[in-house]
């Protein structure tokens, strides 16, 4: 495999057949490592496709414990190790307290941080020291924002769940760290009125969304940084800093 030679580090990301974890998927194949990507829907396998080889698509709901692990197993037998795991899988359900249902509720835990836990629970034994885990988090897990209370609840338990973590695999080698994107161009916000997107704009410090290109760089420098775990990595334009901050 030109570029992706059999001993080059294997990556596994989660919700990677678009946006930003297909961005992560092609930032690590570019730098030579080899890929699995994992989704739930079809599209999954057309992404790995156009990555090419040194990738592997893999269809699985990591909200499932039984999948999750099936993919992990599919992963190390195809490239025979694992060394970066990449949980971005999310699901998004919005509405106040009182208009959010039980399964909607449900269903976003399950995935974002239950799927995130089930993934990590099934790579663990095949990580050795150098290895890197990369939970992916969100402006709205550290800063409030009305009508999002399920979304926010999951994101802030991936906070905890990466200190818990990073404290428990120092002394193993792995890291543990938490990468929170901004606003950021994807084919949701891409279907935003120009009002919207205007407004979502003065929100942010840099006056620009983000690209998920330059949340893949960083997460790429996290995966390869040995002294840092636990910490909280905002990729945001200065989102996260602007709050509470009045225009003049």
């Amino acid at each position: 495999m030109s570029g992706n030679p059999s001993n080059s580090p294997v990556w596994l990301v989660t919700g990677a057949s678009r946006g930003i974890g297909a961005a992560i998927a092609a930032k690590a194949q570019a730098e030579g490592c080899r890929v699995a990507i994992v989704a739930r829907g079809d599209a999954v396998l057309d992404t790995a496709r156009q990555l090419g080889s040194g990738t592997l698509g893999v269809r699985a709901d990591v909200a499932d414990d039984t999948a999750a692990r099936r993919a992990i197993h599919e992963t190390v037998e195809h490239f025979g190790r694992l060394d970066v795991v990449v949980n971005n899988a999310g699901v998004h359900r919005g509405g106040k307290v009182e208009r959010v249902t039980t399964e909607d509720w449900q269903a976003v835990l399950d995935t974002n941080l239950t799927g995130a836990l089930n993934v990590i629970r099934a790579a663990k034994p095949h990580l050795k020291a150098g290895a890197s885990i990369i939970n992916m988090g969100a402006v709205v897990g550290l800063r409030g924002f009305p009508g999002d209370v399920a979304y926010a609840a999951s994101k802030a338990g991936l906070v905890g769940m990466t200190n818990a973590l990073a404290i428990e695999m120092a002394k193993q080698g792995i890291t543990v760290n938490l990468v929170i994107p901004g606003l950021v161009l994807t084919d949701m916000t891409s279907g935003l009125s120009d009002s919207a997107m205007d407004n979502m704009k003065a929100k942010i410090p840099v006056g620009r969304l983000g690209e998920d290109h330059e949340v893949a760089d960083v997460v790429f420098w996290v995966s390869t940084s040995r002294y840092m775990t636990g910490a909280t990595v905002p990729v945001d334009g200065g989102l996260m800093c602007s709050f509470g901050v009045v225009s003049p």
